[in-house]
């Protein structure tokens, strides 16, 4: 027996950058054999999207309701959205389309702040999150997905170095090269494996639901 759930992430782009979109299927086995266990989850791609360079953000949260409107994941996917820059006024666009989004502000500090309707998170953290994962092999990307071979491009691309003073350096993260696809990802795996308070109110994370 296992709990399953969706999440999602979003980047937000701006005129040279992408904004994309990822939706995860969680698996966390919690019996087997009628024995209580517990396991961490399990992360799949199910949805790997970039929208169109110059994309009106109107037209692309319209979209974003459309891929959360399927009867898998309506009312069951948590939203997962950055909400630095320019990603604050389009959160407040998913929220009038009646999507109930988690906004996510990237900085280069060290603490993760709670703020009304969201996060504060460290630069470090979401990269921290993606790593792990990795490391352990819990997450999973569908070869089918049109964009699958974009993001194994940009995982492999990813780096992580601690510099000798102490402070982060993330190789192409937010650097030249696009993405916009990993950070997607990483918003939704900190959301569910790192965020203080499992919000609750927005959906329930931990309910059984079909599969996909």
């Amino acid at each position: 027996m296992s709990n399953e759930w969706f999440v999602a992430g979003l980047d937000i782009g701006q005129a040279a950058d992408y904004t994309a979109l990822a939706i995860l299927q969680a698996v966390n086995p919690v019996e087997m054999r009628g024995v209580p266990v517990v396991e961490p989850a399990i992360y799949s791609c199910r949805h790997l999207e970039r929208f169109e360079l110059g994309t009106p953000y109107p037209a692309m949260v319209d979209k974003v309701r459309q891929r959360l409107s399927t009867p898998q994941l309506r009312g069951r996917t948590a939203l997962v959205v950055d909400a630095t820059g320019v990603g604050a006024p389009v959160l407040d666009l998913l929220h009038l389309a009646g999507l109930n989004s988690i906004g996510v502000t990237i900085h280069g500090g060290e603490n993760v702040v709670t703020v009304d309707g969201g996060y504060r998170v460290p630069k470090r953290d979401l990269v921290a999150a993606v790593q792990v994962l990795l490391q352990q092999e819990r997450l999973k990307v569908a070869e089918r997905l049109p964009e699958a071979a974009t993001l194994v491009t940009e995982l492999t691309n990813f780096r992580y170095t601690l510099s000798a003073a102490g402070h982060d350096s993330y190789g192409a993260w937010r650097e030249g090269t696009h993405d916009d696809l990993v950070l997607a990802v990483a918003l939704a795996v900190w959301f569910c494996e790192c965020a203080p308070v499992v919000r609750t109110e927005i959906v329930d994370l931990h309910r059984p639901i079909g599969r996909w």
